[in-house]
């Protein structure tokens, strides 16, 4: 005997609102690593958790019209594939340049945010919201924490030393960088006139960025240091 099957079940407001709700967290997860300048911020984040709250809703009501004494319907198959689909996105923010990772924690916030927007989906909208918290107490205040533990936080940078020719500047600078824990990972070198070169260099290592600067901007014949781009390992 096949059950009637009102038709816009799963299609009300409820399920509006839990697709709001996933919106609404995605984005605020999305917004924090939008303001440190981290990949797949805001419109990344708010997509993955509003997708995935949708899977979830399709899952529950998709196939009601199908079910029979003879058909059993497993919602929870849908959200088996969303966790193995969304570990794909994720392997794809992470980098791996000279053997220094970066994206961990980017991509384990898209797994989080699909989480978030999994449970927003299932009309688990208490745990959503509480996961939602600790996302925020996890960015703010455990790096905050991981800050004063000793080599807590490791830093990259890119920086551009101009330097005068023939004079051994090459080594001082490299050296400076060194003796301050500093490790150098790629160098590109260009003429920028005739004598003087700019050296762009991407450094990993401790917090200190402004000792760094110091440092190298001290070295005789070195013309200017600037500073490009400056980002945590995550």
């Amino acid at each position: 005997m096949t059950h009637a099957i009102p038709v816009f079940e799963g299609q009300g407001w409820l399920q509006v609102g839990e697709l709001g709700l996933a919106f609404l967290l995605s984005a605020l997860v999305g917004l924090e690593r939008q303001l440190r300048g981290k990949s797949a911020g805001l419109r990344t984040q708010a997509i993955v958790g509003t997708a995935s709250a949708l899977f979830l809703l399709v899952g529950k009501y998709g196939f009601t019209d199908v079910l029979s004494d003879h058909v059993v319907l497993d919602p929870s198959r849908v959200a088996a594939q969303i966790v193995s689909g969304i570990g794909f996105l994720g392997a794809g923010l992470i980098l791996t340049r000279r053997g220094a990772v970066r994206g961990l924690t980017t991509a384990a916030s898209v797994w989080e945010t699909a989480a978030i927007g999994m449970a927003a989906g299932a009309g688990l909208w208490l745990l959503a919201v509480a996961v939602t918290a600790l996302h925020f107490v996890v960015a703010y205040g455990l790096t905050a924490f991981a800050r004063v533990l000793p080599r807590g936080r490791d830093a990259q940078l890119q920086l551009e030393v101009v330097y005068r020719e023939g004079r051994g500047i090459l080594r001082s600078v490299l050296g400076s960088i060194t003796s301050g824990g500093w490790v150098v990972s790629r160098v590109d070198h260009r003429v920028a006139e005739e004598g003087v070169t700019a050296m762009v260099l991407e450094l990993n290592g401790p917090d200190d960025t402004h000792r760094l600067l110091e440092a190298l901007a001290g070295i005789a014949g070195v013309d200017s240091v600037q500073l490009l781009s400056e980002s945590d390992l995550e």
